[in-house]
Order: structure tokens, then sequence, then C-alpha cells
């Protein structure tokens, strides 16, 4: 008996034992729950992963054919949306290494515009072929090599006749006469004009990158060099007169020969940089400096300075060369630009101040 209630007992004791610890385990459960689901609100909403989409990029052919003939030439392909006109002349000239890109004229139609080299594809693409027709431009140079051999020249030239070369001028005259200080003067203003444009190409113009065909450096050239060549015999010749009023004329007319030389130095710096408002680019208008004070009677003064500094040239000359290099660019100034409104305050100075000579 006494063993059978001590069993009993123990068994209760068990029992009790075994209901505490599983109180304390469901306690200890929903505490850890508790603190979970705590801290799963304070942590907010669970973020989705962003899906990457990745954009689908198109491609375009381009079918390139001859402009006479329609036949093809070549298949440009794997020609994206942004590819510009220029880039497609850079695979064209791979395709064929003969035709450099300067010389690849593309155009949408026969006998169309050539399109130019910023042009994107995708503005002139209709579907995903885009047919382009070829034109041989010929041989092109660059601008920059334009101009330099245009003012390069000149300066060259005249200093060669300046010198009186034997193979030019009779020696035995040459020595026996003197030269007046105006030919002396005419040098020193011809080569102050041209190492001031041979600067201004280099350092203060904007000039363009891109190319012209090879007859317009042939023309320029001969219109540059000819004019020198022409100028520069009469001016530097042994039998040249001095001009009508002497000394006082050719100060007078070296004086404005270099204002006007200045002018159009200033405002070419000037055109050079412009002023900016927003996109828009603004004209430039007079300041401080007297040079531009132009801008109030024409909107661009340095082809009337450059007018001032040829017809100054001529009365400090008095030479029918130099008078028609004038005219000529009055001429064109006046039929093409329409920039000059004091073209007759020039013309009226021209006429009442100047007078050949045409012994030799």
């Amino acid at each position: 008996m006494f063993k059978r209630h001590k069993s009993l007992a123990s068994e209760r004791k068990r029992e009790i034992f075994s209901r505490g610890a599983t109180r304390s385990i469901l306690k200890n459960d929903l505490r850890n729950f508790h603190c979970l689901s705590h801290f799963v609100l304070s942590a907010g909403p669970l973020k989705s992963i962003p899906v990457v989409k990745h954009s689908k990029t198109t491609h375009f052919e381009i079918e390139v054919l001859d402009a006479q003939t329609r036949k093809q030439i070549c298949i440009v392909d794997k020609v994206i949306q942004t590819s510009t006109i220029h880039d497609v002349k850079q695979k064209f000239h791979k395709a064929c290494p003969k035709l450099y890109p300067s010389r690849v004229g593309l155009q949408l139609e026969r006998g169309g515009p050539f399109l130019k080299d910023y042009i994107t594809i995708q503005s002139i693409a209709t579907s995903s072929i885009v047919t382009l027709y070829f034109t041989d431009l010929g041989q092109q140079v660059s601008w920059t090599t334009v101009f330099l051999a245009e003012y390069t020249g000149p300066l060259l030239i005249y200093l060669l006749f300046y010198l009186r070369i034997p193979y030019i001028y009779d020696m035995k005259e040459s020595s026996r006469r003197l030269r007046h200080p105006v030919v002396h003067v005419a040098c020193f203003c011809h080569c102050i004009h041209y190492i001031r444009y041979l600067l201004e190409t280099l350092f203060v113009h904007k000039v363009s990158a891109g190319h012209t065909p090879l007859k317009n450096l042939i023309k320029g050239c001969a219109f540059y060099w000819g004019f020198t060549s022409w100028i520069a015999y009469y001016i530097n010749h042994p039998q040249y007169t001095p001009p009508s009023f002497g000394n006082r004329q050719v100060t007078i007319s070296a004086i404005n020969f270099l204002i006007c030389e200045a002018g159009n130095h200033f405002i070419n710096v000037i055109l050079s940089h412009p002023n900016h408002t927003g996109v828009n680019a603004c004209f430039p208008s007079p300041n401080y400096n007297p040079f531009t004070w132009m801008f109030f009677l024409v909107s661009c003064p340095n082809y009337t300075y450059e007018i001032g500094s040829w017809i100054s040239f001529t009365v400090m000359t008095q030479t029918l060369p130099a008078d028609h290099l004038s005219l000529e660019g009055l001429t064109y100034l006046f039929h093409v630009r329409r920039l000059i409104p004091l073209i007759y305050l020039y013309w009226s100075l021209y006429f009442s101040v100047l007078f050949y000579n045409t012994e030799e």
C-alpha cells in the first residue's frame, strides 16, 4: 500500500511538472511570436524587387545606290536609331576605301539636296530599310586649307616683287632709280593686312570642319594671287610715280588704312564670341570700344572696314590695279551682301581724291 501510494504521488509530481513545463513553453512561444510580429510590423511593408526592362534597339539597313545608274553599291547594316549621316559615311568608307567621307554625297532622292552630316537616321527613316543615293563630290579640301592658301600666297608674292627680282624688272633701271617712301609704306600695309588674315584664321575665326571642292581652292587662289601680282608689279616698278599730293596723301591714307585694319580685327573678335541669352544667340551690339560704334550704322562692320582698308590703300598708292580690286569688293558687297550703307561715302571720298598715274 505504501509503495503504491508513493508511486501515485510521484506520478502526480511528474504530471504537475509536465504541465508547468508546457505552460512555460507556451509562454515562451507566445513571447517569441509577439516579438517577431512586432519586428515585422516595425520593418514596414515588403518591397517588391524591381523588374529590369531591357530596351529593344531598332536597327536599320541602309541601301546605297548610284544616283546616275541606280545600281546598288553596298548595304550598310546594323545602323542604330541615333546614328547620323556622318556615321553612315564612315561605314560606307570602310566598304569603299577609295571614297573618303568628305567626298561622299548622300541624297534621299535623285536630284534632291545632300543630307547634312548631323541628320539622324531615325529622322529620315520610314521603314527598317532606308535607300540613299550616292554622288561622288570629287576631291575635297578643308576650309582651313583654303583660307591659309589664299592668304599665304599674296604675302609671299608681294615680297617677291618688292625685292625686285631680276627676272621681273630690269636690274640697271632698278639700281638707277631710288624708291619713293610710299613703296615701303605700301609693302608694310599689304603685309600687315594678310598677316592679320592668317592669324585670325588660326586663332579667331571658327572655321567650319567641313570640306569644299578643290576647284573652289583654285578659284580663290587665282583671284587673290592674281590681283596681288598685278598690284605689286605696278607699285614696285622702277618707273612708279608717287601720288599727286605727295607725303600728305600717303600719310593720311596710311593712318586711315591702319584704323580700318584695327576696326576689322576688333569686329571679327566680337563676332567670334557672340553673347548668348538662353537658346538664341544675341547679335553683337556697340560697347565701350569705339570701333564697335559702327554697329549703329551697319549690321556687319567688318565688311565696311575691309572696303575702307582697300580704298585707303588705293588712295595711298594711286594705282589702277588697287582701284580695280576695291571696285570688285564694293560691287560684291553691294549686290550680294547689301550690308554697306556707307558705300556712297566711300565713293565720294574716292572720286574726290583719287587720280591715276598712267606713266610707267
